[in-house]
């Protein structure tokens, strides 16, 4: 009996290496594989099936299956890990009849699916069905906005202190930068409440819809999710200074309801709020 020598063991016959045009081969083929796989999870089409192997106690179509229900089941659940109070409203029966109708509509254009569901509300506000509840939609709204306020990028605000050099003719020329957690939104209904009743399981609101809808401020500071009601002139002059109006231009702004001097007083009080909540993290003087 021959034994094979030490030699062959320890360095195997070298194979000799793939021509490029072999591994370019290889390389076209997977990249093919790969994109028939991706339409058949998005578009249902059947066409990989002539690249999967089957037995007879798993067929192909059942190892398809696997992945193609496995990919739409994972989409649902993160729709509901990002819209929780709405899956809990709805329930898990009909939050799952939404999930499919919102996967069947809408493929998923992130690398991340923490991003998937960017356009439910979109969905819930132009659907036949879902539009009739237009609580729903702003909902998915809330809920998008308060992720996307959690995930913001970490800054460093301001304190009050950074203004106290300030010559009292410099002020009508500051901008303001605003951290990038701040959020605005306008609701018509009592999202915000509902909201901290189903996330706090305490007493749920009845649906209300206000006649003068307000909007509302979200922002985070350190981990923590703060929102707060806002008065009409306080969310026009946070709308104008995001937008790069000057602190002048905001006391302008303000004089529309105000006094002149009742505006700059307005206008500075706004501001010291604004820096103690941490909402703004530079300022700049316009040249």
């Amino acid at each position: 009996m021959r034994h094979a020598s030490w030699r062959s063991v320890l360095w195997p016959a070298r194979r000799e290496p793939d021509s490029a045009a072999q591994r370019r081969h290889q390389v076209t083929r997977l990249a093919h594989i790969q994109d028939a796989f991706q339409r058949f999870l998005i578009q249902g089409d059947r066409a990989v099936e002539a690249h999967i192997v089957g037995t007879a106690r798993v067929p192909v179509a059942t190892r398809l299956s696997i992945y193609g229900d496995g990919y739409r089941s994972r989409l649902i659940e993160a729709l509901q890990t990002n819209f929780p109070v709405l899956a809990s409203l709805l329930g898990e029966s009909d939050f799952a009849t939404l999930g499919g109708r919102y996967v069947d509509s809408h493929v998923s254009s992130f690398s991340s699916i923490r991003y998937y569901g960017d356009r439910l509300a979109d969905f819930l506000a132009t659907d036949a069905e879902y539009s009739q509840v237009p609580l729903l939609c702003e909902l998915a709204s809330w809920e998008w906005a308060m992720a996307a306020t959690f995930d913001a990028a970490d800054v460093t605000p301001l304190d009050v202190g950074a203004f106290a050099q300030l010559a009292p003719e410099e002020w009508a020329q500051l901008r303001f930068e605003w951290a990038s957690s701040v959020r605005v939104l306008q609701l018509g209904w009592n999202v915000p409440q509902l909201w901290k009743a189903v996330t706090e399981e305490t007493d749920r609101p009845e649906p209300s819809l206000a006649q003068q809808p307000p909007s509302w401020l979200l922002w985070r500071h350190d981990l923590q999710i703060f929102f707060r009601a806002l008065a009409g002139d306080e969310a026009a002059a946070i709308e104008a200074s995001r937008n790069g109006q000057t602190f002048g231009e905001l006391c302008v702004l303000l004089c529309a309801h105000l006094t002149e001097a009742e505006a700059s007083l307005r206008a500075a009080s706004l501001l010291r709020g604004w820096v103690q909540s941490g909402l703004i993290v530079g300022a700049s003087r316009s040249p």
